[in-house]
C-alpha cells in the first residue's frame, strides 16, 4: 500500500484528548465525567452534517475527519475537545497501515 506522506506543519489544530471515567453517585448509579489524557496536535477536516432533532429541538450531527500522530491508546469511544466543541471518536484507523497517522472519524452534536 502506498504510504501517505503529510507535511508536520499540516497539523494546526490542539486537540485534547479525553477519555470517559465513571463515578459512583452512591444510589446503585454512576456519572460519567471525561478525564484529560494528552494534549496533541492535529488536523479536523469536516465531513458531512445531517439535520435532525433532539428532544424536539432542531438540532444536526457533524462530521470530522480528524488526523494525529500514530498513539497507542486512541479508542473509540474517546473523545477530543477542539476549540471548545466535543468531537467523539466513532472510528479509529491507520490509512495507509504505515504506523504514522491514524484517522479517526468523529460525530459532533450540534445545537
Amino acid at each position: 500500500m502506498r504510504r501517505i506522506f503529510k507535511d508536520p506543519g499540516w497539523l494546526d489544530a490542539w486537540l485534547t484528548l479525553e477519555v470517559p471515567s465513571e463515578i459512583a453517585d452512591g444510589q446503585g448509579g454512576a456519572t460519567i465525567t471525561w478525564v484529560n489524557v494528552a494534549g496533541l496536535w492535529g488536523a479536523v477536516a469536516p465531513v458531512s452534517v445531517r439535520p435532525g432533532e433532539k428532544a424536539a429541538v432542531a438540532a444536526a450531527t457533524l462530521t470530522h475527519r480528524v488526523t494525529i500522530r500514530v498513539r497507542d491508546d486512541v479508542l473509540r469511544g474517546m473523545r477530543f475537545s477542539w476549540q471548545g466543541r466535543v468531537l467523539f471518536i466513532e472510528v479509529v484507523s491507520d490509512p495507509d497501515e504505515s504506523g504514522v497517522y491514524l484517522t479517526c472519524q468523529c460525530r459532533e452534536m450540534a445545537p
